[in-house]
């Protein structure tokens, strides 16, 4: 599970009450605790361990960007002072969380100890004039429900802006030729979103296998594992050199210092080992190291930040949008060669032939069923957007490779998006509804959410906590 780092700057102002600001920044601290979030406080800054000096910015700033927070939580006390909170976020550039516990009855002599709802709107206003992106929590007590929800999912959203902020994808050859649907523009994915790519020629790949075999150690556990977990139908050989190129791509990652893969998967690969690589990159999708087909350079990017949604406790599985469901209307078939993570499938794989090629070495197993999230980061013409939306696993027919029948709302008006574009025919699913997060995500990294289903209400619903 990610490991997720907040800033706690708990905030007041003057005109309300000291004490009362100075027990909930304690109670809302206790609270974090219980809930075994990360946090970093301002209990040194000064003797309150609240925001609201201005000498006391820098600061705090300065210990956040220390301690490398990766998001900034600011529950208002009592009212809170906008502008320092606005000051404070725009000079740490991380997601900002903007919260306050639920104000009390007024005292019997109309006197209020706190006025936090209403320092929430200004806090808002003043973020705006910053131009500072942030999510809204809605105004809550600690030990209401949406409170819990609302902070992990906020996690969730700083995980995905960190992982987006540091993208290096390992380009393994170049993309096929028939492909021109992967196309990307490198340098404009370098200019617009600091994504990196490492290219590598597909030698480099077979000559880190050559290392493999002769270190042998390596080689011979992954050969254990695959044994283990896959029904194997191809030859010893055969799977001698699976084993050798899952163990050559995860070192080739980490070598290049890469977070995913994207590989040319056919067909120079099978001139030279003689297999397909699915079921290597099943093995590193396994791992959390996304391997994506087709040298699909925006796949690898989508595949990272579904993961990253899901706080990467749940492995995504990279598919081809293929047929119509042959009875149901609105059914579809998500499927690939055999590059899915075992864990995805609801039976045992078979390492074996895959659909339309004729070498070994992909796997072969139907994905459990259940709700899952499906999205495509993809863009063109310098524009940039994530395809986002809801599915449900179906029965249908057997399939070869990995594949999951799935029906959604609007077949019709799905198939529309994707042919209209800026999308192609991959997209990336994982068992878990992560569409809110991803949406809330988008507003950090400049990239527009694009639910394909008429939800926007629905999602922006749920993310102020109905």
């Amino acid at each position: 599970m990610a490991t997720i780092k907040l800033g706690y700057a708990p905030t007041r102002r003057s005109i309300f009450s000291a004490p009362d600001a100075i027990k909930y920044r304690g109670l809302t601290a206790e609270r974090l605790r219980e809930l075994g979030i990360d946090f970093v406080d301002i209990d040194d800054i000064n003797e309150e361990g609240l925001l609201y000096d201005d000498n006391d910015m820098k600061k705090i700033a300065a210990k956040f960007k220390a301690e490398g927070i990766d998001g900034l939580f600011l529950p208002h006390c009592n009212f809170g002072t906008e502008y320092l909170c606005a000051r404070l976020a725009k000079e740490l550039n991380v997601p900002v969380l903007l919260w306050g516990p639920l104000d009390e009855r007024p005292e019997a002599d109309g006197t209020r100890l706190r006025d936090t709802q209403c320092g929430l709107f200004a806090t808002g206003k003043v973020l705006r004039r910053f131009q500072v992106p942030f999510t809204y929590m809605t105004n809550c007590r600690l030990s209401d429900p949406v409170f819990e929800r609302g902070l992990r999912d906020f996690l969730a959203v700083c995980n995905v802006v960190k992982t987006f902020k540091n993208i290096r994808i390992l380009q393994i050859s170049t993309r096929p030729f028939d492909f021109w649907t992967t196309m990307c523009n490198e340098g404009e994915l370098l200019e617009k979103f600091n994504i990196q790519l490492s290219p590598i020629p597909m030698t480099e790949l077979t000559e880190e296998m050559k290392a493999v075999k002769e270190e042998g150690k390596k080689l011979a556990d992954m050969i254990v594992y695959i044994n283990e977990n896959m029904d194997v139908k191809i030859k010893d050989h055969e799977v001698e050199n699976v084993a050798a190129l899952a163990v050559a791509m995860e070192q080739l990652v980490e070598k290049y210092g890469c977070k995913a893969a994207a590989i040319q998967c056919w067909n120079a690969l099978q001139t030279e080992i003689g297999i397909m690589p699915c079921a290597a990159n099943a093995i590193l999708n396994e791992k959390g190291i996304p391997v994506v087909c087709e040298t699909d350079i925006h796949g690898a990017v989508t595949a990272l930040l579904v993961e990253a949604a899901g706080m990467d406790e749940t492995r995504g599985f990279f598919a081809d949008w293929t047929i119509r469901h042959p009875d149901i209307e609105n059914g579809e078939l998500l499927q690939h060669c055999g590059p899915w993570p075992i864990s995805v499938a609801q039976e045992k794989p078979e390492l074996t032939y895959p659909l339309a090629f004729d070498h070994p070495g992909s796997l072969t197993a139907e994905a459990k069923h259940g709700d899952v999230t499906l999205c495509r980061f993809d863009g063109d013409n310098g524009e940039y957007s994530l395809l986002l939306g809801n599915a449900k696993g179906v029965d249908g027919p057997k399939g070869m490779g990995t594949y999951l029948w799935v029906e959604v709302e609007n077949i019709k008006r799905l198939e529309a998006k994707i042919v209209e574009g800026p999308y192609i025919h991959h997209c990336v699913g994982i068992h878990k509804d992560v569409v809110p997060v991803l949406y809330e995500a988008c507003k950090y990294i400049g990239v527009k959410p694009d639910l394909y289903d008429p939800i926007e209400e629905d999602v922006k619903a749920y993310l102020r906590g109905e």
